[in-house]
Parts: C-alpha cells; sequence; structure tokens
C-alpha cells in the first residue's frame, strides 16, 4: 500500500509517504509550529510527493490525526486529507494522536503500562492508558491531572505525548516512578502512516476525534458537526 499520512494536530506540520511494500517511509518533512498550519501544510505535501516520485492517484490511502489537539490544526489536516482524497478518489482514514504517541511504544511490546498524554490545558490532560501488549487499560478520556495521575496504580508507566513531562513532574511520590518520560510535541508522522495503513477505514473514519467540546464554536461545518469515532484502541 502507498499510503499519505499528514499531522497538524498540535504543534508541527507534517506529511509522509509510506511504501507499505518497501517496508518504510520514502518520504517525509515536519516542521515544528505552533500556528501557521493552514499557509504551510499544501506545499510541505507537494514536496513531500515530488520527492517520493509518486502520484496522488497512485496512492491507496490518505491518513490524518483526528486529534485530540488543537481545534484549528485539526481542522487544517483534515480538509487537506479529505479534499486529496476526494480530487484522487481514493479512502481517507483517521488516526488519533493518543494512539500515534503510543504506538512505537506498544510495537516493541514493551513490558511497562503505556500513559500517552496530551496537554488539555486548565490543569486536564488527554490521555489513553495502554498495556504493553496494546490493549486499553484506561479508554481515552480528557479529565484533571490528578485523575490521570491514579493510573500510577498500574504500576510504573512509559510516559509519552506532549504533556508526559507535565504528569512525570506531578508523579506521586509513594508511587513507583514513570520507567521513562518521553516528551514530543507532535507524534511521529512514520507511525501516523503505518497507522493509517493498519485501521479499517469503516471504523476509522477522517473526523475530528473531540473528547471535550472546542472552546469556541464556529458556525455549523461539516467537519465540527461530525460524530465521533470510538475511543482509540
Amino acid at each position: 500500500m502507498l499510503i499519505l499520512a499528514i499531522d497538524t494536530a498540535l504543534d508541527a506540520c507534517a506529511a509522509a509517504v509510506l511504501d507499505t511494500s518497501a517496508g518504510g517511509v520514502i518520504a517525509q518533512e515536519s516542521q515544528a509550529m505552533k500556528r501557521g498550519h493552514a499557509e504551510a501544510l499544501m506545499p510541505l505535501i507537494a514536496r513531500v510527493m515530488k520527492v517520493s516520485g509518486v502520484a496522488f492517484t497512485a496512492l491507496d490511502r490518505i491518513a490524518a490525526t483526528t486529534g485530540p489537539g488543537s481545534f484549528t490544526g485539526l481542522r487544517v489536516g483534515l480538509s487537506a486529507a479529505r479534499g486529496i482524497a476526494l480530487a484522487a478518489g481514493k479512502p481517507v482514514v483517521g488516526v488519533t494522536t493518543l494512539t500515534a504517541f503510543a504506538a512505537p511504544i506498544v510495537s516493541a511490546n514493551s513490558e511497562h503500562p503505556v500513559i500517552s498524554a496530551v496537554d488539555a490545558r486548565h490543569d486536564h490532560v488527554y490521555f489513553q492508558v495502554l498495556g504493553g501488549d496494546g490493549r486499553s487499560l484506561i479508554n481515552a478520556k480528557v479529565a484533571p491531572i490528578a485523575e490521570a495521575l491514579d493510573a500510577a496504580r498500574l504500576g510504573a508507566p512509559y510516559l509519552v505525548g506532549n504533556a508526559a513531562k507535565i504528569l512525570a513532574d506531578r508523579w506521586p511520590a509513594d508511587a513507583a516512578p514513570p520507567f521513562k518520560t518521553d516528551q514530543q510535541a507532535a507524534p511521529d508522522i512514520a507511525w501516523v502512516a503505518w497507522l493509517g495503513a493498519a485501521v479499517d477505514p469503516e471504523s476509522s473514519p477522517a473526523r475530528p476525534y473531540y473528547l471535550r467540546a472546542p472552546d469556541a464554536k464556529p458556525p455549523k461545518d461539516p467537519l465540527s458537526g461530525a460524530s465521533q469515532p470510538p475511543a482509540a484502541s
């Protein structure tokens, strides 16, 4: 399969082309940024596609991160993915940021639980807890940081995501310390691509994954009005 992966959910603008038959990503680019995704994304995608040597019509699937993340950033990436998919006549799928953060750790068969966490601000985080074998221990949710820290009862975890350090800094003193803290501004675009190749299009729609309502509500829009996909796993 040839997959174009797109991520604008957090503090990066990234795209990659994965060739599963070749066993890896054949072109990718990621730029760190907090704002400006709308202006940067399409030129970045054009560069990645040119380097890959793959035509849009040759792609098998387009994948995009669905959140949790920046409301504006999510709309940019999902709109681009859906537009490209429509023009090329290809399916488009969604991958949650929490799953993308956790995927490389789970794939390495970690013996420790994995807490994937994204900063939700206002002393809250979006988080999900997976066992080292990938099974869900705590489904994705938004909660106060204190509630996320209750996961310490599951054992010394691998903390990953842009809120990994937030959790590590407030980890309970009477609990086993985190096995490792991997603070990342955004998920690895290569793993977004691999997950995009693996998911079922029927159960992984390219719709914003809102664990809570956005702070600001724009006029009615096909993206913002879409229903949530199932919890990440």
